[in-house]
């Protein structure tokens, strides 16, 4: 059984599956108490060493949920897979014991709806939200992108010719294009907050931010 934290962070972790598994091990990684819980003994055993604590129980018991603290827990997420009805009953209890952070994992955007009415802060759809992203990578030329509420957007891109060889504030992309340049990373260095003065060179990887369509016409200029 993993060692507690030194942060003294928790958060519970509801379904083991391939999404709850990676999420358990990342917040483990990232030195954060973790109470993982599914009905599977053999996900369980799986991960009993790698988390904080790990047990077979049904989330849509309350009294085995109290038992085991939940209700003391200030995050959790519900990972649950194909069990539509065991994804809702739990989110809905974690509201009633008055969790203030809940994360659901959605299977579609109905799910999504339904998990946000019965108490879910914030939802996620994996296999929508990676679809979404390789989609914009496939079709465009940017390195990464990541869409936010709003339909706001940062991306990484190489540098546009234009850019080259003047600073930041002289080249005045955010006035011809919508965009602003937070960070830019040079070969062999790592990334650093782009200032006015930033003077671009050939090669440089930018990140940007904006409204999505324009990220997306700025990534095509390189």
């Amino acid at each position: 059984m993993a060692k507690n934290s030194s942060t003294g962070s928790r958060a519970v972790i509801i379904g083991l599956g391939r999404f709850g598994g990676s999420l358990a091990l990342e917040l483990v990684r990232q030195k954060t108490d973790v109470l993982a819980i599914d009905t599977s003994p053999k996900l369980i055993d799986q991960y009993s060493d790698e988390v904080t604590h790990a047990a077979v129980a049904d989330s849509t018991d309350p009294d085995a949920l109290r038992q085991l603290g939940v209700h003391h827990f200030k995050r959790a997420v519900v990972s649950i897979g194909a069990d539509l009805e065991a994804s809702i009953l739990t989110t809905s209890l974690l509201a009633d014991f008055g969790i203030p952070n809940i994360w659901a994992k959605a299977l579609s955007r109905q799910h999504a709806r339904i998990l946000e009415r019965v108490g879910a802060h914030h939802v996620v759809l994996p296999e929508h939200d990676m679809g979404e992203r390789v989609a914009h990578l496939v079709m465009g030329r940017m390195l990464d992108y990541i869409e936010f509420e709003d339909d706001y957007a940062l991306v990484k891109t190489v540098a546009p010719a234009e850019a080259v060889g003047r600073p930041l504030g002289e080249s005045q992309l955010r006035s011809k294009y919508g965009v602003t340049v937070v960070s830019i990373k040079r070969r062999g260095e790592g990334f650093t907050y782009a200032t006015a003065e930033t003077v671009v060179r050939r090669g440089d990887l930018l990140i940007v931010a904006g409204k999505s369509a324009e990220t997306e016409k700025f990534a095509e200029l390189t």
